[in-house]
């Protein structure tokens, strides 16, 4: 290799962009160095790994190279194993073995299994299997513990275990490898065992049982695990505060964090998102902003990713304007992420038209906007009733930035359109979709009819969802909720009965506040603690009063039981939201903002309440439901009474 050819290959590694990895191959292509295989492998290897979006340019140039390498293929194989189409990997490892003069190597076995793994097909990674046992890689460790990552990304554990059988000598790399496979598989019995027979571990191993134990649902387990790890790493520490949060955890996520503060330990960026992902599903605007000022005083405000998980706390815990100062602050430019973020709070604030003006934006600053921005902006037309602008954005979505709709946007324009009172139009843009409507598609459309008291569609899209999902109870007591308000109490009292025979239980409702940087959680009807009884006395005081100054009056139209009134009027006061307000007043000093999370739609009665507290207590109360966010000030909400 001369002198130029060297000089254009320590260029290839500096590259971060297409555009500059095209001026290096300029280069070559000029002094005749593009046809050297050894340069010809390094282009390949850049632009089809190390830079995002040149795998399709690696690809054109592998076509038009002659007579390419094993490491060239390799380089490819890689490259398609890790993009979004996979399958092209074996495409490629087929062309291999078709139409080259030269062999696969252990590598070669390696990337195309990744790629089997990826797609999720066993039936190809069987037949890759076979052709690493007639190349003789039969007792080849790397390609063995591959072969076992492919298995249980493919959920056969029994193939996986088979492999790992037949090692010779595994290494801790291969017994780490069977622990994920047994996790993967849902066999937490097979991963413990396999544990227990592990001559030697490493940190590797033990992490491997913290998140297989966390995704399964086995917090105690992980954390009998963490404490008896002599060496705790990053990765232990990040893994048990994000398991916490997965498992809604939150306050034991929350005092994990504040232990890794006090062993000494630096949060890396995993822990740092999520500790401010549980901030933001638990609405601990409080915490979130403590550990929002650790961010800035520790220099961690450079990480995209901790500023976009910020940007979604700030909006989850319905503070959109802090979210816009740390959007508007980011020190690097802002990516895709960054914007759709934006837009998705802004939009479950019901800010349609900001949301919108900051699409714009983004549009201007010439980022792309991906299927996910168009998601946030059809679901912030739908919650704001702007029915016209949400079809020119579907339609400008699919023709100017050639995005096919998923199911997630047919999902928000069947909402767009029941919501605003446009249910057969809705149940039309079902029937005519090009994609099989999922039980989603078809919930949001009983939503619609439960809104709108639209009781002979509801019963037949009630119909559609039992085909699909027959077992689900949220849609059963959608559909009593609209018999209910219809008065046909025969039909509410038989859609029940059909429950209870079919053992279909009903979701509790529950909601949650932050006192004192603590989570206090609520469920209907529940008074087994100290916490939940001082609420209902709370509540009893509050309700007293609104009866008093308020004139309120319960909404009882939706309770599903004929019963009378004063029976229901006792059913609406027990709903956790109520609890949790009335558990804020009695708690927090005067003058704070109330924030409560729920995971059901708040009820009619509960919205009344919220609105009246506002006004006779003086107080701003803000809660997010499972849809939107409504802000309650002075005897008003943000959403107009539109949800």
């Amino acid at each position: 290799m001369n002198n130029t050819s060297h000089h254009c290959i320590s260029l290839l590694t500096k590259c971060q962009t297409l555009k500059t990895l095209k001026q290096v191959h300029a280069s070559l292509v000029k002094t005749g160095h593009h046809s050297d295989p050894f340069s010809a492998g390094k282009l390949i290897l850049h632009s089809a790994v190390t830079i995002s979006n040149a795998l399709l340019y690696a690809r054109r140039f592998f076509l038009h190279f002659p007579n390419p390498d094993v490491f060239m293929y390799n380089m490819l194989i890689r490259g398609f194993s890790e993009s979004g189409i996979p399958q092209n990997s074996i495409f490629t490892f087929i062309d291999l073995r078709r139409n080259s003069v030269v062999s696969p190597d252990s590598f070669s076995f390696a990337f195309v299994l990744k790629a089997a793994a990826n797609v999720g097909s066993l039936g190809a990674g069987i037949q890759l299997h076979c052709q690493a046992l007639i190349h003789g890689f039969d007792t080849h460790l790397f390609v063995g513990t591959t072969l076992i990552g492919m298995y249980g990304e493919c959920g056969s554990v029994y193939f996986a275990k088979k492999v790992f059988e037949q090692m010779l000598k595994p290494n801790v790399v291969a017994w780490n490898a069977i622990l994920s496979a047994c996790f993967r598989c849902g066999d937490i019995k097979g991963a413990e065992k396999m544990f227990d027979m592990m001559a030697i571990k490493n940190s590797t191993s033990s992490n491997v049982m913290l998140a297989g134990y966390a995704k399964a649902g086995e917090m105690e387990l992980a954390r009998k695990v963490f404490w008896e790890m002599k060496v705790k790493d990053d990765i232990s520490w990040s893994t048990m505060i994000v398991g916490f949060i997965h498992n809604g955890c939150f306050n034991e996520a929350f005092r994990c964090f504040r232990e890794l503060r006090r062993m000494g330990f630096r949060p890396n960026e995993v822990s740092l998102t999520g500790v401010l992902s549980g901030c933001a599903q638990a609405g601990a605007f409080e915490l979130g902003r403590i550990f929002h000022g650790f961010i800035e005083k520790f220099g961690f405000n450079w990480i995209s990713s901790v500023n976009n998980a910020l940007i979604d706390m700030y909006a989850r815990c319905g503070k959109v304007g802090m979210a816009r100062l740390v959007f508007q602050s980011m020190p690097c430019n802002n990516s895709v992420v960054s914007w759709t973020s934006m837009i998705k709070g802004l939009a479950m604030h019901g800010y349609a038209e900001e949301a919108i003006q900051v699409f714009h934006e983004m549009e201007g600053s010439g980022i792309r906007p991906d299927w996910i921005t168009f998601v946030s902006l059809l679901y912030a037309c739908s919650h704001a009733g702007l029915i016209e602008q949400g079809c020119n954005y579907f339609s400008r979505m699919k023709y100017v930035y050639d995005i096919e709709p998923e199911i997630e946007h047919y999902g928000c324009m069947v909402d767009l359109y029941g919501r605003a009172g446009y249910v057969q139009k809705a149940y039309d843009f079902v029937c005519q979709m090009p994609i099989s409507p999922n039980v989603i598609i078809w919930r949001t459309l009983l939503g619609a009819c439960s809104i709108h008291g639209n009781v002979k569609l509801a019963e037949q899209v009630k119909q559609k969802l039992a085909e699909l999902e027959p077992d689900d109870s949220g849609d059963n007591v959608l559909l009593s909720n609209i018999y209910a308000v219809a008065g046909k109490w025969k039909d509410v009292a038989s859609l029940r009965r059909s429950m209870t025979d079919q053992m279909i239980k009903k979701a509790p409702g529950w909601s949650m506040i932050e006192v004192d940087r603590t989570m206090y959680s609520f469920v209907a009807g529940e008074k087994s603690n100290k916490t939940a009884a001082e609420a209902y006395e709370k509540l009893k005081e509050i309700i007293l009063r609104l009866r008093l100054e308020g004139g309120y009056v319960p909404e009882v139209a939706s309770v599903l039981h004929d019963v009378e009134e004063e029976e229901k009027e006792d059913l609406v006061s027990k709903h956790s939201e109520k609890l949790a307000v009335a558990f804020g007043i009695s708690r927090l000093c005067r003058g704070r903002v109330i924030r409560i999370v729920k995971n059901l739609r708040i009820c009619r009665d509960c919205h009344t309440v919220m609105k009246l507290i506002s006004k006779v207590y003086g107080l701003k109360i803000v809660v997010r439901d499972r849809s939107r966010f409504h802000s309650f000030n002075d005897g008003s909400c943000s959403c107009k009474d539109y949800w």
